[in-house]
């Protein structure tokens, strides 16, 4: 079972394409790493407000995992008004060893202006014209130049989601790594999740989370 958890970070890696996303700030715990942690039954947990997007989000990330389960599973309309006491027993008595969750931090909005651009420019000077059109026909003339065209300005208004993804030993009951994320230009939930576990993957190798490739 551990080797499915490593299996799947690795298939993340090589799936994803996260170019907009990147990693702003990590912490692991010294002491522990994820690949020591035999997790055998993994949670994942998107804390958004929409469950559709939770659903997709939790879908997405452990979708193709045998140990990876959904909270919308065990954690829904049934439980919302149990106590974390009794929202962790339930997770306890299902045999659930770690827990992955995604939370929204901020949605920034930016707006920055594109200056406008010329594009095109008139050739060759007027004597090598003269000379060097001469007996030409029009068409041989006119390829001398190419048209003005002025593409004007405009305003530009990027969204940044700043994304915070965490792991937890449920057996040491505690936090053993995080990591936020920003993504821009984004157009699809799927995708983006996809390239924010591309992104915390990539950390977790470098920090020694996990193994290297």
């Amino acid at each position: 079972m551990k080797k499915s958890l490593l299996l799947f970070f690795i298939v993340v890696i090589f799936s994803s394409c996260g170019s907009n996303t990147s990693i702003v700030n990590s912490w692991r715990d010294p002491k522990i790493t994820v690949a020591q942690e035999n997790f055998k039954k993994v949670l994942v947990v998107a804390l958004v407000k929409d469950e559709a997007s939770r659903r997709v989000t939790e879908n997405r990330i452990a979708a193709g995992n045998p140990i990876f389960r959904t909270s919308y599973q065990y954690l829904n309309e049934t439980t919302k008004d149990f106590t974390k006491e009794q929202k962790l027993k339930i997770l306890q008595d299902e045999n659930f060893d770690g827990v992955i969750t995604m939370r929204l931090v901020s949605k920034e909005k930016e707006t920055s202006y594109v200056p406008g651009t010329y594009t095109g420019m008139y050739y060759g000077g007027f004597d090598g014209m003269y000379t060097g059109m001469y007996g030409y026909g029009f068409g041989n003339w006119y390829g001398m130049y190419s048209p003005n065209f002025y593409d004007p300005g405009y305003y530009q208004e990027t969204t940044s989601y700043m994304v915070e993804t965490n792991i937890f030993s449920l057996k040491e009951n505690k936090l053993i790594w995080t990591g936020t994320t920003e993504s821009q230009y984004v157009t699809d939930l799927g995708q983006t999740v996809d390239a924010i576990m591309q992104a915390v993957v990539k950390e977790m190798r470098k920090d020694g989370s996990l193994p290297p490739k």
